[in-house]
Parts: C-alpha cells; sequence; structure tokens
C-alpha cells in the first residue's frame, strides 16, 4: 500500500539533506518563526515542514499536484485531521503495547506481532470508513488514486481473511507440527501444520481415516520437558513468525508514511487557520519553469512578520518579468529588508507546493535560493567585517547557478570607503590604491 500524497510515483523522503545554506536561510529569513506556526506544538509537523520547505522541488507539475491536494485539505480539514489521527494513534499504541515484537522468541514474536496486527486492522476499518463516506468530497489525484487503493485493497474480503489468519495463530487449541528423523535420530525439517478443521459434522469427523498416533504427557513439574517442548514449538513457528512479522511491519510503514506525508498538510492546515485568523489573503501561485523569469505578485506580504505581530500587515505589488537583477531602494526602516523576506519565503512556500502570502504571485522555478544579509559586529572575529561577508559571498558563489534567485540584503555595507580601498585594491599589488 502507498501512500503518494507529496508525489506522483514515490513517497517523500523526511530525512533527505538539507541544503547546504538552510542555516542562513532560516536565520535571515525568520523561517523558525513559519515553521512554529505550522508545527502547532507538533515536533514531527515542525520536522516535516522545516524539510519539505528548505528542500522544495523543480518541477511545477509536483507543485500542482500539492497544490491540489491542499486544496482538498483546505475544504475537508476534518476529515483530514482524523486520518492523521489515525496515523498517530498506530505509532502511539504501538509504542505503549507492542514493543515486545522486537523479543528474540519466536513464540513471543509470534504473540505480539498478531496483537499489533489486530489493532491495525481496526485502525484500517476506520480508513476504510472515510474512503466509503467520503471519498467524492476530495476532487485531487493524489486523495482519489488514494481512497481508489484503500477501497481495493481493504475489502471486506480482505477483513475476513485476515481476522481468520488471526484468529488461527493464536493457536488457542496447541501447535500442530509435523517432522522427520535426521542423523543420530534427532529431529529435522519441522514443519507447521494447518489446525484440523473442527467444522466438520460429528459425523464426517467419526467416518474419517484416523491414523496412528504414539503420545505422551509431561508431568506438571517436568520443567525440563517443558521447555523441550518450547524449544520444538519454537522451531515448527519460526518461519510463520517472521512471515507475520514482516506483514506487521509492511502496514506499520504505511501508517508511519501516512503521518509522514499528512504532516505536511497539516502544518499548511495550521498556518492557513492562524492567517484567516489574522485577516491575511493567501492564493495558490502559479509555477512556472526556470527559463521564463516571471515574477509577478499583487498584495505580497511577509508571512512571518504577520505571525510575530498578530495583525495583519500591509502587502506589495512586484511586475518583474523578463529581469535578471533588481535593485530595491527607499529610507532606512522602510521596509526594504521586509519585503526580500516576503520575495524569499513566498518562494519556498510556492516550490513546496503550499498556498502564498499574497493575493497573487507567479514565478519561475529557481534551482537555489541564497540570502546575503548584513550582520551585526562580532567582537571575536579573528578578521574584519569585510572578510566575513566576502567569505560568505564566496560559498554563495561556489553553489550558485543560472537559475538561482539570490536575495542581498546590505551586503558590503562597510564604514568607509577607505576600507573598501584597502581590502579590495591592496598596494604592492600593481593595482594602486582608488579613491
Amino acid at each position: 500500500m502507498n501512500v503518494f500524497l507529496m508525489y506522483r510515483d514515490r513517497d517523500f523522503d523526511a530525512k533527505q539533506n538539507l541544503p547546504a545554506q538552510e542555516q542562513t536561510l532560516t536565520q535571515d529569513l525568520e523561517l523558525h518563526t513559519l515553521f512554529n506556526a505550522m508545527a502547532a506544538g507538533d515536533q514531527l509537523v515542525f520536522d516535516i515542514a522545516r524539510t519539505a520547505l528548505l528542500c522544495g522541488v523543480r518541477d511545477p507539475e509536483t507543485i500542482r499536484y500539492r497544490q491540489a491536494i491542499l486544496k482538498d485539505c483546505l475544504k475537508n480539514a476534518s476529515l483530514v485531521r482524523e486520518m492523521y489521527q489515525i496515523s498517530i494513534e498506530s505509532v502511539t499504541n504501538k509504542q505503549r503495547d507492542w514493543l515486545s515484537i522486537f523479543r528474540i522468541s519466536p513464540a513471543s514474536i509470534l504473540s505480539s506481532t498478531v496483537a499489533m496486527l489486530q489493532m491495525f486492522v481496526e485502525l484500517l476499518k476506520k480508513l476504510r470508513r472515510i474512503a466509503n463516506e467520503h471519498a467524492e468530497q476530495f476532487e485531487s489525484e493524489g486523495f482519489a488514486t488514494f481512497f481508489a487503493m484503500i477501497k481495493k485493497e481493504l475489502d471486506d474480503n480482505y477483513f475476513a481473511t485476515i481476522q481468520t489468519h488471526l484468529r488461527s495463530l493464536k493457536f488457542r487449541d496447541g501447535v500442530l507440527l509435523s517432522a522427520k528423523l535426521g542423523a543420530g535420530n534427532e529431529g529435522a525439517h519441522y514443519i507447521l501444520r494447518k489446525p484440523h478443521d473442527k467444522k466438520r459434522h460429528w459425523f464426517q469427523r467419526i467416518r474419517a481415516k484416523q491414523s496412528s498416533v504414539y503420545k505422551f504427557s509431561l508431568h506438571p513439574r517436568d520443567d525440563h520437558g517443558a521447555r523441550v517442548l518450547s524449544e520444538l514449538q519454537n522451531i515448527g513457528i519460526n518461519l510463520v513468525a517472521n512471515a507475520v512479522a514482516q506483514s506487521a511491519e509492511h502496514i506499520d510503514n504505511f501508517f508511519t508514511m501516512l503521518r509522514i506525508e499528512l504532516a505536511f498538510y497539516i502544518g499548511c492546515l495550521n498556518l492557513y487557520e492562524q492567517l484567516v485568523q489574522l485577516g491575511q489573503p493567501i492564493c495558490f501561485p502559479q509555477p512556472v519553469d526556470s527559463n521564463a523569469r516571471q515574477h509577478l505578485a499583487q498584495g505580497l506580504y511577509d508571512v512571518c512578520l504577520a505571525l510575530t505581530m498578530r495583525r495583519s500587515v500591509v502587502g506589495n505589488v512586484i511586475h518583474a518579468d523578463r529581469k535578471d537583477v533588481v535593485i530595491i531602494t527607499g529610507a532606512n526602516q522602510g521596509g526594504k529588508s521586509t519585503f526580500l523576506r516576503s520575495i524569499g519565503v513566498a518562494q519556498l512556500m510556492m516550490q513546496c507546493g503550499m498556498f502564498a502570502p499574497a493575493e497573487s504571485f507567479c514565478a519561475n522555478i529557481c534551482e537555489g535560493l541564497f540570502t546575503h544579509y548584513k550582520r551585526q559586529e562580532d567582537a571575536t572575529m579573528t578578521s574584519g567585517k569585510l572578510d566575513e561577508e566576502l567569505h560568505r559571498m564566496n560559498g554563495i558563489v561556489d553553489m550558485v547557478t543560472s537559475h538561482s534567485l539570490i536575495l542581498f540584503n546590505e551586503s558590503l555595507m562597510l564604514r568607509s570607503r577607505f576600507e573598501t580601498n584597502d581590502r579590495i585594491l591592496p598596494s604592492g599589488e600593481g593595482l594602486g590604491v582608488g579613491s
């Protein structure tokens, strides 16, 4: 069973490496404010939101695929939250009651795994109920595929079959094994056999051919004999225990991935609800190919500023189609840094499939987002401020491509022109001293 709510054809990698500039982006764009708003106290949502935003995707089709799913989530928020709670329940129940699955004994593994599977079955029934009753309310390709899979693979026959197997695997009437004599008259080729069918009519059981049986009984105090029989039982059920454990792991992985991928959309729902309370607009941006060089926005605002101030903030307008370089000027404290942050955050939100903090937003895909913001003076620095800024600039140059987006905020703002001349045009190297 596959979830596929982040990609059409593969799972979301929650452990993928973050970009090298993730710390700088988080600091300059104040992304922790955004992550915390999305998480609402849920650490998994925080981690998934952070990974999804910072890694992003470069395929407009994948972005639109996620946007369609997110639109369904906004229309059916309570159902999406219910499915997320089902996935959480699978994890918490397993951690609380079935950690014994990691025991060494095949009998204990089988017993714990059967109990875990029974728990999973009840949760799968809840998912199927949602699919049967509410699938028509979802319009996106992702949810349509997901619910179709649930209906197909989790039908009545599936649940009837698995319940029959789970009852049999409890071995309430003992374990039936067959074996052969091996070298040195030791037991070999132990095979777990299907229990006798007790549903046959009593007349059929009487007429059935009876094979000769040799049996013995253990004394209640024969601890050694009981231990030997227990070892024989473990040999017989070992393969079955492993197979059942693999089945439980398969369902467990499904719930784990469901929780991970829904966590992204839960974060989007949390953020959306807060922005609605603040009266801030949102839109679903239009991503275009990286070669298009489009950048249009209406009412674009800094979502982190709105979340921090807990009130509506003023948006801005961008018309920067077919522009490679844009210079923003204005008075001190006029909002230039805030405007730059709004551009960077909106780009990250668009490229992970979220809505954008604007009335409308259209931009080309970028192959990397970089920021170079001024830093406060640090008395512990072993070199000058210009050296520090050039060092960070050099790191960006090593990673930047022709389709990257770089946000410079008062970069190389030095205290005097003499410091610039002395650093960039040092004497004694044939360049002279500029003025």
